[in-house]
């Protein structure tokens, strides 16, 4: 579906513990816009992308609830200068089923992002931006008219994930939505069918 242009790299193996409760994260959870112009680390990035759509159990059970375990999501990370420790700026492809990235495209393109997502200059000035899509026909082959409804939940499960992750990291995020969805499916050059649906600025928040 998505090519490499190079080998994937491969990701630090997620950890299972974290240092606050589920409770706490909860508690404390907000939406940031504000970030530090500090890199992310491998782990982290590694940590926030399980916590998105990787693998927990037997038969390649993910993080987030999947009606019919039909996956439509695919996740995309825009990486900025120095915006993850021995990363190149770029785009990359999150491989579920290897925990690693594939090289999608070079470049630094959190600018580009942010001009479609309404100007909103943060986008451009987190480190990471995590890209999240959907392949609707993955879950329409089996529900009919009312995958699109399941594919929603399902982003909004990951989106949450990914928030609580963040903090328990020390990082923050916040849940773009507001964007030009055919531009951003052309900066990111990816298949017509593949839908963004949301874009996720993550760093350490100021």
């Amino acid at each position: 579906m998505v090519k490499a242009a190079e080998a994937p790299i491969k990701l630090p193996s997620p950890g299972p513990h974290g240092k606050i409760s589920v409770e706490e994260a909860i508690s404390k959870r907000r939406s940031v816009r504000r970030f530090r112009a500090q890199s992310l680390s491998l782990i982290q990035l590694s940590q926030l992308l399980w916590s998105a759509q990787g693998i927990t159990g037997t038969g390649g059970r993910r993080a987030v609830p999947s009606a019919g375990a039909t996956y439509p999501l695919e996740v995309f990370v825009a990486v900025g200068e120095h915006g993850v420790e021995n990363l190149y700026a770029g785009i990359y492809h999150y491989e579920v089923d290897g925990h690693s990235l594939s090289l999608h495209l070079r470049g630094d393109l959190r600018q580009k992002l942010a001009e479609v997502a309404l100007s909103q200059s943060f986008v451009a000035n987190c480190p990471v931006d995590i890209v999240i899509c959907a392949l609707y026909p993955r879950t329409a082959y089996r529900y009919g008219r009312r995958a699109e409804r399941y594919v929603h939940m399902e982003v909004g499960h990951v989106g949450q994930n990914i928030s609580l992750q963040a903090l328990a990291l020390g990082l923050a995020t916040v849940m773009v939505g507001a964007f030009e969805d055919e531009e951003v499916r052309k900066i990111l050059k990816i298949e017509e069918q593949i839908k963004p649906l949301y874009i996720i600025p993550v760093g350490k928040p100021v």
